[in-house]
């Protein structure tokens, strides 16, 4: 990709608004448009086509979830748009709604994580590479939830650590290095999750891996 990434804002809180912008402007991102509400959010991303699209969840016209449904919108008129929604609250369900079928290019945080720049700008470069960024309080909340009959109850705990970086979007690397453990030991994890939640013919490596995600989080 030539030239620096770029972005459109949706925040109707116009420091918050501002703060995001300048975070973002001294990292490198160009903020081609910054908005105060969903409806402008989506002509503002159909305008400048942005490398990825950044929104509060709760904006303007009715302060519910409408920053959500225009992340989802955009998303579904230009497929594979990258899109970091931002929410004052934890709420598990946005996340689930946000992810669908796929958590490819998709991340969700809390506001409060936001002010630290890395946070803001690791989860910028994991969309926009395709990956996901998922707050870890929100998986913490996922994980909580209990099934009957549920698969990954056959993971062990250290898969289960696996699984849970795996969805918040980290690369076997980025797993390893969280866990101090080598590569090569984290890739016989992720073979051994792959193999007990029956994934082991799936098309590709990430196809494995998105599946096995998506099956964390819906659980």
């Amino acid at each position: 990709m030539s030239g620096p990434l770029r972005a459109v804002l949706g925040e109707d809180q116009p420091i918050v608004r501002e703060g995001i912008t300048a975070m973002l402007e001294r990292s490198g991102v160009e903020v081609v448009a910054s908005v105060s509400d969903a409806v402008e959010l989506v002509r503002a991303a159909a305008e400048h086509k942005p490398d990825v699209l950044i929104a509060d969840i709760r904006m303007p016209p009715n302060f519910s979830d409408d920053g959500l449904q225009a992340a989802r919108r955009v998303r579904a008129e230009r497929p594979g748009t990258p899109v970091i929604v931002l929410s004052q609250f934890l709420d598990a369900s946005f996340a689930l709604d946000l992810v669908g079928d796929d958590p490819s290019g998709v991340g969700y945080l809390l506001k409060e994580k936001v002010a630290s720049p890395q946070v803001l700008m690791d989860a910028v470069q994991r969309v926009v590479a395709g990956g996901s960024a998922l707050d870890p309080d929100v998986i913490a909340t996922l994980v909580s939830r209990r099934r009957t009959a549920d698969p990954l109850d056959g993971l062990t705990p250290r898969e289960r650590e696996v699984l849970a970086l795996m969805a918040e979007g980290h690369s076997n690397s980025g797993i390893a290095e969280k866990l101090v453990v080598t590569v090569p030991a984290v890739e016989r994890h992720v073979t051994g999750i792959f193999l007990k939640l029956g994934l082991q013919q799936a098309e590709s490596s990430q196809h494995r891996r998105v599946l096995a995600v998506l099956h964390y989080l819906k659980r």
